[in-house]
């Protein structure tokens, strides 16, 4: 078995999708207009998230939470550079960490307050 896809319920599922594809080069793969405006989004991978906002449950204060207990996290060629453009765009950096083997990880919050980690890796995951 794979991995299909992460979901995050969010407040503006629109606005949140429309950031991300905007900022992170995601893309809608697919589209729900229906109450819940749910919105999957892929990279150029096999990696998705969905997007919603399902009433039936809160959505979570991403913002409260610290962003070890749940974090997107996008790999990057240039740590500092994307970080700087998602400052920008109105992102904020929370912490930014060099590792021993030359890995530069910058943990920010998007507008909405979901931790969003640039991972520029020394050697890749997989």
């Amino acid at each position: 078995m794979i991995l299909e896809h992460f979901a995050f319920n969010v407040a503006d599922p629109v606005a949140v999708a429309a950031w991300y594809c905007e900022h992170c080069g995601l893309r809608v793969v697919r589209h729900a207009p229906e109450r819940a405006q749910t919105h999957f989004l892929a990279d150029d991978g096999a990696t998705v998230i969905e997007i919603y906002c399902n009433p039936p449950d809160n959505v979570p204060d991403y913002g409260s939470m610290h962003p070890l207990l749940l974090h997107l996290a996008i790999k990057s060629s240039d740590a500092l550079a994307d970080s700087k453009r998602l400052a920008a765009a109105g992102a904020t950096v929370v912490e930014e960490v060099r590792l021993d083997d030359g890995s530069h990880l910058v943990m920010m919050r998007d507008p909405w307050g979901l931790a969003l980690q640039v991972c520029q890796r020394a050697t890749s995951l997989v």
